[in-house]
This record gives C-alpha cells, structure tokens and sequence, in this order.
C-alpha cells in the first residue's frame, strides 16, 4: 500500500510564501508521475502542477510563474514552493502519485494524501 503525508500547509498573508511536502512511501511498480491538486470550498478538485518521472512539469495557468514542483527521489518527496499567493489560492491542497503496473497489460494506480490546507488572507 503506498502512502503519501503532505506538510508545509498554514495561513500565511497575501504575497508570502508556502513551501508544501510530500512524503511517498510503500511499494511503488513503476512511478509515473507525481502531482499537486487543490480543492477550494464549493469548487471542483483541479491540478495546480505535475512532474513526470522524467521530470517534465506542467502548471495551472493560474499558478505560473508563481509556484514550482520539484522532486527528490533519494527523499522519496515532492514538494510545491508557492510565491506570491493570493486569497484565490485558499484551498485543500493534495499531493498525488500515479503508478503504473506492467502484467501483461497496463494498470494504472491512482494515490492521494489526506490534504493540508492552505489559507491566505488579504
């Protein structure tokens, strides 16, 4: 069973900074790609970035230029440094990981933290 433990989460004031962690453990076939997901009240999950296990990154339009995804695969971790945040940035924040399993045919394993909250105020 693999297990994913975000940190990093508070209130910080408009314009400040975050760094979010995400500690990965348990067994892992073949690591696909890692990400950050945020759910704010009232609002659909969305992606907020993702790094591939080749290390090619993609972001929301809303966080670019802002926040950055990085990796240490000697940690096992993943992290999301976010900039300048803003009241809209208010949310759930989820780190995932997708697995990929060769047997024969390809399935596909979809994990999520339990999510740490994030709260900035104007």
């Amino acid at each position: 069973q693999v297990q994913l433990v975000e940190s990093g989460g508070g209130l910080v004031q408009a314009g400040g900074s975050l760094r979010l962690s995400c500690a990965y453990s348990g067994r892992i076939f073949s690591l696909n790609a890692m990400g950050w997901y945020r759910q704010a009240p009232g609002k659909q999950r969305e992606l907020v970035a993702a790094i591939t296990s080749g290390g090619s990154t993609n972001y929301a339009d809303s966080v670019k230029g802002r926040f950055t995804i990085s990796r240490d695969n000697a940690k096992n971790r993943v992290y999301l440094q976010m900039n300048s945040l803003n009241p809209e940035d208010t949310a759930v924040y989820y780190c995932n990981l997708k697995d990929v399993r060769d047997a024969g045919f390809r399935i596909e394993y979809d994990y999520w933290g339990q999510g740490t909250q994030v709260t900035v105020h104007s």
